[in-house]
């Protein structure tokens, strides 16, 4: 089975019927990576780019890992060593790799929009691993893979997200994905970091963290994204720890059985305290684990191939 798509751009744009065929068919990959010999043929011959604008160590080992696993060849191209600091285009980029014949080109990028603009210069798919703060579908589906293993199920689920949600791609993209399967998700930061109108995409909105997680079931915990900050959004460090920091304290607040997730890096004693990230709620390398099937399941389900 393959999606009715060529590209995946956004959260916003896939279906629930969409989401939940990602989410079985990731599952059923799981598998292949706990396997002595941790490959299938299914999409040999097949020629997967990946093209990062930005830093990236989860994202980009987990695409690369995916393809190899799938015995694609993969291509890592970092613009640091290429022909975009010579001044080429993103476009004059794309016509040039597509001149190559690629299946599938993964692009991270810091502005918003630019998988989008992409997909429509090239034949090939184009996978979106981040693009500015607008959105990066991969992580929300393996967040959801995440939960949706731990709880045997999304719908009806309280899931917090805390952290600097005006310019977390991952913030949005997890909102969209976990509403579309019914559970209620709720923000929580500083007012500087909480975007005009986000309850219009079907959150809501909290200002003390200790509120947000009293009946939460999963928290998810941010990075500040101080590299896409233009003036300073908060005091100090210390000041933004002690209100929305996770520590042992307000997690007391919490369900027994709540869950912690984080999509790295993370930044320990600033938005989650050492002992959480490492502690028994913590579900942060499950999220590592489980991207590369979400990943599998993208190539397998845009491009196409056997399961032999």
């Amino acid at each position: 089975m393959r999606l009715k798509r060529k590209d995946i751009l956004s959260i916003e744009e896939l279906s629930k019927d969409e989401i939940e065929l990602i989410l079985s068919t990731a599952e059923s990959f799981k598998e292949v990576s706990e396997r002595d010999i941790k490959k299938v043929p299914t999409l040999r011959g097949r020629t997967i780019i990946n093209l990062f604008y930005e830093a990236s160590t989860r994202t980009r080992t987990s695409f690369e890992i995916a393809a190899k696993r799938m015995s694609a060849d993969a291509i890592n191209i970092s613009t640091s060593s290429s022909s975009v600091v010579k001044g080429e285009t993103l476009k004059d980029t794309a016509k040039n790799l597509e001149a190559m014949n690629p299946d599938c080109i993964v692009l991270r990028h810091p502005s918003s929009g630019a998988p989008e603009i992409l997909a429509k210069y090239v034949k090939c798919s184009v996978i979106n691993a981040g693009d500015g703060s607008h959105e990066h579908p991969s992580q929300a589906l393996l967040d959801m893979l995440t939960v949706k293993e731990r709880f045997g199920k999304i719908e009806g689920l309280n899931i917090t997200i805390v952290g600097d949600i005006a310019h977390s791609r991952v913030a949005r993209s997890n909102i969209y994905g976990f509403t579309k399967l019914g559970a209620k998700v709720t923000v929580v930061g500083p007012p500087t970091m909480m975007p005009s109108g986000i309850e219009n995409i079907g959150c809501s909105v909290s200002n003390r963290i200790e509120d947000a997680i009293s009946n939460a079931d999963v928290i998810m915990m941010l990075r500040i994204q101080l590299e896409r900050h233009e003036v300073p959004l908060f005091p100090t460090i210390r000041e933004y720890s002690r209100l929305f920091g996770l520590d042992s304290k307000k997690l007391e607040t919490a369900k027994k059985d709540v869950v912690i997730l984080h999509p790295g890096p993370i930044n320990r004693g600033v938005e989650i305290s050492p002992e959480i990230a490492d502690g028994p709620y913590s579900l942060i390398l499950d999220q590592v684990k489980n991207g590369v099937a979400v990943r599998m399941a993208l190539f397998y389900l845009l491009l196409g191939g056997s399961r032999e």
